[in-house]
């Protein structure tokens, strides 16, 4: 007997297309029903809705809530707003894309950091706190500006005004170079546009990176600003996997299915090296413009004017790594972003990158990603 089609309810209290292309490509695949009414928002309820299951993200209204409840059926939620709730959440990595900021940082040469948070809410939590506790692994400390607990936040109706002020005070004082990741996109712009108004250099003085890109396309705006790619129409992909599982009798996880961020969308915002060392300095931007050339740790120093030995001094002094170590995180970064925004085949990819075969290049690889070209590439094309 054929298998009765997957009756499924989008209950969306935010919206992103990337997590519905997600869905929509495993809906695709497994010939689910999503009946044209069932992509909604908090104000507009199906109420009579009789289905197989559900993918939601409840965010601030309960009405949402209470109705994907008395729905009574399997459900997938996208958030972490209501832990409570009898589901299974698949939500972003927030912590991890907060380590993965600060080792883009921290790979730049920065020692000033800043997190900057405007709410109490949960996601800018752990990716505050994932940010901060990579600087300390790394032996850094953070400035964390937190406004919904400054004094000036009178939440009377100016508090735009008022916390643009707030924030303005921090970027003025903060010592430079300062490197600051911001808890979403349209915080980050807000930032860029503050420096822009005092005339504080960005990247030079002050480096930006925010979170999420879908307010920071290149050319939809005049920001050049790096962002996290979130990754979410894996998250899409991963919910609806996830919801299949349970609709044919599978139990809920009982921990929260996360995905990891794709990777940093690099701009101009963050795309320097804040290194004090001249010698270290030209050898960060030698790296930059000749990795996918033979380079030897010896020509980088001569580049550097230094020894080999004070090469690596200064370079585990300055950058947290040896000269060889970045030539390999510079060479695998430029390699992610390839195969993340492009169609080029991997053996081209390989020989762009400085890797001098193709098998050289997928053990380089699978050793510091912990997966395969091909499979990075499946990842972090979706959406894209």
């Amino acid at each position: 007997m054929p298998q009765t089609q997957k009756n499924v309810l989008i209950a969306l209290g935010w919206y992103d297309h990337r997590l519905l292309q997600g869905i929509a490509t495993y809906a695709t695949e497994h010939k689910w029903h999503l009946a044209s009414h069932s992509i909604i928002h908090e104000k507009v309820i199906p109420w009579g809705w009789k289905g197989d299951g559900v993918l939601a993200w409840l965010a601030a209204g309960d009405d949402l809530a209470d109705f994907v409840v008395s729905l009574k059926k399997p459900t997938v939620d996208f958030s972490m707003r209501r832990p409570q709730l009898p589901f299974a959440h698949v939500v972003l990595n927030h912590e991890q894309a907060g380590r993965l900021v600060a080792q883009h940082f921290l790979a730049r040469g920065f020692t000033n950091f800043i997190f900057s948070s405007n709410l109490d809410n949960w996601s800018q939590d752990q990716r505050g706190d994932g940010f901060v506790a990579e600087l300390e692994d790394a032996g850094r400390g953070c400035l964390w500006l937190r406004w919904h607990n400054a004094k000036e936040n009178t939440r009377n109706g100016s508090d735009w005004t008022q916390r643009r002020k707030w924030l303005l005070r921090h970027l003025q004082g903060t010592p430079k170079p300062t490197a600051i990741f911001v808890a979403n996109g349209s915080l980050a712009v807000e930032v860029q546009e503050l420096c822009d108004q005092v005339n504080i250099a960005v990247p030079d003085q002050i480096a930006i990176v925010g979170i999420e890109d879908y307010l920071l396309p290149i050319g939809g705006t005049n920001r050049s600003i790096s962002g996290v790619d979130t990754n979410l129409e894996e998250q899409g992909d991963q919910g609806a996997a996830l919801l299949d599982r349970m609709m044919h009798g599978g139990s809920m996880p009982s921990q929260p299915l996360r995905i990891a961020p794709a990777r940093i969308i690099v701009r101009k915002s963050s795309d320097i090296f804040a290194v004090a060392h001249t010698g270290v300095s030209r050898a960060l931007n030698f790296i930059a413009q000749h990795f996918a050339e033979v380079i030897s740790v010896d020509a980088v120093a001569r580049v550097a004017g230094m020894s080999v030995r004070g090469l690596h001094q200064a370079f585990s002094e300055h950058v947290n790594c040896t000269p060889g170590e970045k030539i390999r995180s510079t060479r695998l970064e430029a390699a992610k972003r390839l195969l993340a925004a492009s169609d080029e085949k991997i053996e081209s990819v390989a020989r762009q990158c400085g890797y001098p075969n193709i098998n050289t290049f997928f053990i380089a690889f699978h050793k510091a990603a912990g997966t395969t070209p091909g499979a990075y590439r499946k990842t972090t094309r979706r959406g894209i």
